[in-house]
């Protein structure tokens, strides 16, 4: 990739690797109740890493 990026792919890339992150803690408590233990990345809609899958841009 250039060294320079454009902003327009800035941006894009920027939107995918938010996209990536895990869902906030309290959505655990939300859905099942405070006695469920579940890992929060599992509410994450697009699982998505750099070395394993690459982007469509």
């Amino acid at each position: 990739m250039a060294r320079y990026k454009h902003p327009s792919r800035k941006l894009r890339l920027a939107k995918l690797g938010r996209q990536t992150r895990w869902a906030p803690f309290w959505t655990v408590f939300k859905k099942y109740g405070p006695g469920r233990r579940i890992h929060p990345g599992r509410h994450t809609q697009v699982k998505r890493h750099w070395r394993r899958t690459k982007t469509p841009s």
